[in-house]
């Protein structure tokens, strides 16, 4: 077992993915850091979920999550919040999923000052992957992650999160997200590839939300790009939910991994489902889309898409369902990113008139 999950680690690196692991304890299950008490992280302070919440906290949305299992005994997980079911996995040995699981739904608890973007929400956990790099891919077998898709679309999943994804493409991925699309779901991915060149999938894949990531800073945390590219979020020095915790509330800080970007994402696009049921997944992704924090510019950025998660905006915002999403052909770079209105132009006869009104006043005045 050490042997394979050292494999696996090396697997990883050589893509360029990131690993929760060490190379001295490979084989080791996730531990917690403890329970985080520390001041909110830069994360949780630009998505702001309480400012949400009395808007929305998610209710009546599932989200799957779908990489290494959830470890639902974390108690900032709520009583039946965690689903089970058959091919759900409420374990997690990686610990990856956990994370991104404790980003999208964690209750609030006194112990600690983390809490999830969508407390409200269901959580559907599946494993296609044991750990972050089971195979020779180093992101686990696509045909099994396909799998996993089909499952949470026919659980009813609205937001699907792919937490782990695969270093491959396959046929079978390709139509397990026609049939996530066809049920209505919104499938999300983070671009989670550290090595230039490198492309993680269904990321790279038509109709899916592919996640850049950055720190505190603004400056991209992974080295994946590309036009598919559609939006960015936190995913360095974060703090989440830990596996391994015994039932108790536990925590991991800092966390740097560019796939947990998606997960603020996938909280936020269950806030907009929940808030605004009507839309269509493809109408979820326009409006996270045209509410990103675009730069001055207005250019779409091949590690960071069309800008930083505005999490506030995309629920609030009024927006007409059917408005175009961003593209190239829109932008004007010259321009600043707001331009006052231009004053109604006056007719030239009004005009004449003024400047004769105001020449009798000035000639009012001399005389006096």
């Amino acid at each position: 077992m050490r042997g394979i999950a050292a494999g696996a680690v090396a697997a990883l690196v050589a893509l360029g993915l990131p690993s929760t692991a060490t190379s001295a304890g490979a084989a080791a299950c996730a531990n917690p850091s403890g329970p985080y008490t520390g001041a909110v992280s830069w994360g949780q302070r630009l998505v702001n979920p309480p400012r949400l919440w009395a808007l929305t906290r998610g209710e009546g949305q599932t989200v799957a999550v779908i990489g290494t299992g959830v470890d639902k005994q974390n108690a900032q997980f709520g009583p039946g919040q965690v689903l089970g079911g058959a091919g759900t996995a409420d374990s997690d040995c990686d610990g990856r999923g956990t994370i991104a699981a404790g980003i999208v739904g964690a209750q609030q608890a006194n112990e600690t000052t983390f809490t999830g973007v969508a407390p409200g929400v269901k959580l559907l956990p599946l494993r296609y992957t044991e750990s972050t790099g089971s195979s020779s891919d180093g992101g686990g077998d696509p045909g099994a992650l396909a799998g996993a898709i089909d499952t949470a679309a026919d659980q009813g999943a609205g937001v699907i999160l792919v937490a782990v994804p695969a270093g491959s493409d396959s046929p079978a991925l390709g139509a397990a997200l026609e049939h996530a699309k066809s049920r209505g779901a919104v499938v999300i991915s983070a671009a989670a590839a550290t090595q230039q060149g490198a492309h993680t999938y269904p990321t790279a894949s038509k109709g899916v939300l592919a996640v850049g990531s950055t720190d505190e800073s603004g400056a991209p945390v992974q080295a994946e790009a590309g036009d598919y590219l559609g939006i960015a979020a936190p995913g360095a020095n974060l703090v989440s939910t830990s596996a391994g915790g015994g039932g108790a509330v536990a925590h991991r800080w800092p966390i740097t991994d560019p796939s947990l970007a998606a997960a603020y994402v996938a909280g936020v696009a269950a806030l907009v489902r929940s808030a605004h049921p009507e839309l269509k997944g493809e109408e979820v992704v326009n409006r996270l889309l045209l509410t990103a924090s675009r730069p001055p510019s207005g250019a779409h950025d091949p590690r960071r898409g069309w800008g930083m998660l505005d999490a506030y905006a995309a629920v609030s915002s009024t927006l007409p369902a059917d408005a175009p999403g961003p593209s190239a052909a829109a932008v004007r770079s010259e321009l600043p990113a707001v331009v006052p209105a231009a004053a109604q132009a006056r007719p030239a006869s009004e005009v004449a008139a003024g400047v004769v009104a105001v020449g009798g006043v000035v000639a009012a005045a001399a005389a006096g």
